[in-house]
């Protein structure tokens, strides 16, 4: 699949349901009306789609959500997914909150992930509570714990936040680093309405990674995980450090993704609305001759770039669809 820009799209983002344990300021409502079940696609029709997405070239798949690991009976899409890796996938990976790790990670280790990525955004139990309104740090720690005793390649996701977290990040670098965690900084996108202020949350990566320059030697590199998080190598602890700057520096220029939600609409972007309705061709016939037109269509389609801003005057989500529905 190459899109009107000669960009290969080699890696898919599928949301498996809408729904989460956590209502994180920043990314939702703390009062969320989740869809209706009949609009979310099955198991099976989600294993159907990615094994369509595999046949065209996507060599990389993501379960995300909301929180996946909710969705009950999620270990059989990762059980037929990992059957694929070595036979046309590449790669297996989850973003999870950590809230059911300790139940799953050995599972999810048995069914070929070999990395996952864990949302933290504070390791101050009274702020992470407040971050997530819901969430409860020991179970996330719990988790992570889980995960590396079984194997499991850990990357920590921080979004960073003025007022709220920026004193955390070098210490949550510094946590995660020794122990063995890559760590990926994201800026605050506008998407979804929520009860807070966007504009109030915003911290620009730029002057964060200035500031962490001051405290570090901050070193280039060309590591990459297929996302699109930029990385640079801290001297002082051997670990990597990535930035996903939507807002300051867009990363549109080598997009290789797209994304699926759990009703089974596919976006060609994340901060643009145009869609293909994938569950409409998916639901009509067990051939999946109108599912790959569909498919072909849609990636004709895919955008140069996003349409990100914050600024007060456009408090506005950029985007109405919250980032649970679209897939972390």
């Amino acid at each position: 699949m190459i899109d009107p820009f000669g960009r290969t799209i080699s890696y898919l983002r599928v949301s498996v349901t809408d729904r989460c344990d956590f209502r994180c300021v920043y990314c939702m409502a703390e009062h969320m009306t989740f869809l209706p079940k009949a609009e979310v696609l099955s198991l099976e029709e989600i294993a159907r789609l990615c094994s369509v997405f595999i046949a065209k070239g996507v060599k990389r798949i993501r379960l995300t959500g909301g929180e996946p690991l909710v969705r009950r009976g999620v270990m059989t899409l990762f059980e037929t997914l990992g059957a694929r890796l070595g036979d046309g996938l590449d790669e297996l990976t989850v973003t999870t909150n950590g809230s059911q790790l300790a139940r799953f990670a050995k599972p999810l280790a048995a069914a070929g992930v070999r990395r996952i990525n864990v949302s933290l955004d504070s390791r101050d139990d009274a702020r992470f509570r407040a971050i997530t309104r819901w969430g409860d740090l020991n179970q996330v720690l719990h988790g992570i714990d889980a995960a590396q005793d079984a194997g499991l390649s850990v990357k920590i996701n921080m979004v960073a936040m003025k007022g709220v977290n920026e004193d955390e990040i070098a210490p949550m670098l510094e946590w995660a680093h020794s122990r063995g965690m890559d760590m990926t900084l994201i800026e605050v996108m506008p998407m979804g309405e929520i009860d807070g202020d966007r504009v109030e949350q915003y911290l620009p990566l730029s002057v964060v990674r200035a500031n962490l320059a001051r405290q570090y030697t901050l070193e280039e590199t060309a590591h990459r995980t297929g996302g699109p998080a930029r990385y640079v190598r801290v001297r002082e602890t051997g670990g990597r450090l990535g930035f996903i700057t939507p807002l300051t520096h867009n990363f549109c220029e080598s997009c290789n993704r797209v994304r699926v939600t759990c009703t089974g609409m596919l976006y060609m972007c994340l901060g643009q609305e145009d869609r293909a309705d994938l569950r409409t061709p998916l639901r009509a016939s067990n051939d999946d001759a109108l599912l790959r037109a569909a498919i072909d269509e849609a990636i004709a389609r895919k955008p140069k770039g996003h349409d990100f801003v914050i600024t007060r005057r456009q408090k506005a989500a950029a985007v109405p669809r919250t980032m649970s529905l679209t897939g972390g």
